[in-house]
């Protein structure tokens, strides 16, 4: 049975860690093993938990108790809840947008990359994009169309915060994913991969082009929304792809060029 506490203030130190914690404080990287997330909304928070994610409180609209948050309390039984209403919790940045419930859950260990590219055929690969939003959005492209995994370079956003996992619907809880260490390609070129740099440039491979289909490995690489890839990340790429733009349009963003790029490249012929 779960111990549901009611907050009448927004100072209570119960709310510290969806009140006052910056995802930095949440991340711990002085100390990983005690890493914690807060998972937005009873979607996301039950991806996060069919994924096996622990959680360490909750925090709900008091009149979701017997409504939309009751299947999950159901779930973390063991786990302190706390209850306010509607008036305490908006005082929370961006609460208005998490169907009233928050979970502060325990991150778990990152996988190894070759684990994670072990048996698989295309990956994606984001280099610096440090919008929080993009990741999310990325993310939930890269699972509903056909890639295997994410990796990210140590410039990214953390799938993990607040912004990013809920603007993926949870699908970072439903795709692998892991950071690489340094932004080089040679790991993932000594895995089998073939490298396409998603980038405008008058010498690309269009991204219909029979070529990139019939790689039996593909890693995708998509860089920051305005500066895209480095020149050096190009040239040490096997290929690089436009999406044919018309009506004078010069670019998509990053999010929605992902998902063009993951649905023609998921494809694969005589593989």
């Amino acid at each position: 049975m779960n111990t549901i506490t009611e907050i009448t203030d927004f100072f209570a130190p119960e709310l510290d860690v969806y009140a006052r914690l910056s995802e930095n404080q949440l991340l711990n990287r002085e100390f990983p093993e005690k890493g914690l997330f807060i998972a937005e909304s009873p979607k996301v928070i039950e991806r996060a938990l069919n994924a096996g994610y622990e959680p360490v409180s909750c925090l709900m609209e008091k009149k979701h108790i017997e409504g939309e948050g009751r299947q999950i309390l159901s779930r973390i039984k063991d786990a302190p809840v706390f209850c306010a209403e509607f008036d305490i919790l908006t005082q929370l940045t961006g609460f208005k947008l998490t169907r009233g419930m928050l979970c502060a859950m325990r991150r778990k260990p990152l996988p190894d990359v070759r684990e994670i590219c072990e048996n698989k055929s295309r990956i994606v690969i984001l280099d610096k994009v440090m919008n929080p939003t993009n990741v999310g959005a990325i993310i939930r492209s890269a699972a509903a169309l056909g890639m295997d995994a994410v990796l990210l370079t140590p410039g990214c956003s953390d799938p993990l915060y607040r912004r990013a996992a809920r603007v993926s619907m949870g699908t970072v809880f439903q795709i692998e994913w892991t950071f690489l260490k340094d932004e080089s390609l040679d790991e993932i070129k000594s895995l089998g991969f073939r490298t396409v740099a998603m980038a405008l440039k008058d010498n690309s491979l269009s991204i219909n082009d029979p070529r990139l289909t019939s790689e039996k490995k593909l890693a995708v690489i998509m860089g920051t929304e305005g500066d895209g890839l480095s020149d050096n990340t190009i040239a040490d790429c096997d290929f690089t792809v436009k999406i044919p733009m018309y009506h004078g349009v010069d670019s998509l963003n990053v999010a929605a060029a992902s998902a063009v790029a993951f649905y023609q490249l998921g494809q694969k012929q005589n593989v």
